[in-house]
């Protein structure tokens, strides 16, 4: 039986201090967080509510998700994430002293301005988990990642916050190493040293085009990886966004670009593209330095 409008928008309402609060602080902007809640009612009126059985959750949920768009939006606004450099070109230099003290302060200032540097995944676990109390299983729905996932990302927020702990910004040339050793790796499907690049909760992501691919765990990435050795031998080092990676060029053209997220000296996240109407307009040559 169809629930009455007036009582499902009665429970909304009565939720919305809580949901807005959440968007609010993922945000950091009112304005989106309202935009946000006008978006989670649409689809909340929209749904079988019946099959809901905890409306709490699947509307923090939904407003979670929703967030999260934005911010990845926001994101791919300020800055292509797949815009590629050759390695050589900016691998070597190091930060400006100054520019490094004023994030610093800036760190200091406010916690919406932390939140700001973080990744947008990293965001929502460390927010939803440390001031809303939400449980890493319901994070990690909202994420569509593993408990174990979410609160590694989580974690990671949290040292960042703190900045003392926080582990240093891996060098450059360590950086290289550790792609310089995938590539090998992956040429010599070398299970085991694919394994020990790998931290044990790294999740990758795969863009096709038509589909999409997330494979989650060294095991499952290690083994994935071990069929990849005719694109890692005919692959070369690049940045993209400024993040270290390789693009894969077969016959003059770039087939793939992966981006390494990197922990130390371990491989924490993955990210692929492999659109190949995205990838249509890459200079294959300057990548070779032809």
């Amino acid at each position: 039986m169809p629930i009455d409008p007036d009582l499902l928008a009665a429970e909304f309402e009565s939720r919305r201090p809580r949901l807005r609060a959440v968007a609010t602080r993922l945000l950091s902007s009112s304005a989106e967080a309202d935009d946000v809640l006008q978006e989670a009612w649409l689809k909340l009126a929209l749904a079988d509510v019946d099959a809901i059985e905890n409306l709490d959750g699947w509307l923090t949920t939904v407003v979670s998700r929703l967030s999260l768009d934005v911010l990845r939006s926001a994101r791919v606004a300020k800055a292509d994430p797949w815009a590629v450099d050759a390695w050589e070109e900016r691998a070597s230099e190091d930060p400006d002293p100054a520019a490094v003290a004023a994030g610093n302060e800036r760190v200091a200032v406010a916690l919406v301005t932390v939140l700001d540097l973080l990744a947008p995944a990293e965001r929502l676990a460390f927010v939803l988990h440390d001031v809303f109390g939400q449980s890493f299983e319901e994070i990690g729905e909202a994420l569509g990642r593993s408990p174990a996932a979410a609160r590694q990302l989580a974690s990671r927020a949290r040292r960042r916050i703190r900045g003392t702990d926080a582990p240093a910004r891996v060098p450059a040339a360590r950086s290289r190493a550790v792609v310089d050793a995938w590539l090998l790796a992956v040429q010599e499907g070398d299970l085991s040293r694919l394994l020990g690049l790998l931290d044990e909760n790294a999740v990758l992501h795969a863009d096709y085009g038509a589909s999409a691919v997330r494979l989650e765990g060294a095991a499952e990435i290690a083994a994935s990886a071990r069929t990849a050795a005719h694109l890692a031998t005919h692959s070369v080092p690049v940045l993209l966004g400024g993040r270290p990676g390789v693009a894969a060029v077969l016959r003059g053209r770039v087939v793939s670009l992966m981006a390494f997220e990197i922990d130390g000296d371990r491989i924490v996240g993955l990210d692929v593209l492999a659109d190949q109407a995205r990838l249509a307009g890459l200079d294959a040559a300057t990548l070779l330095g032809a």
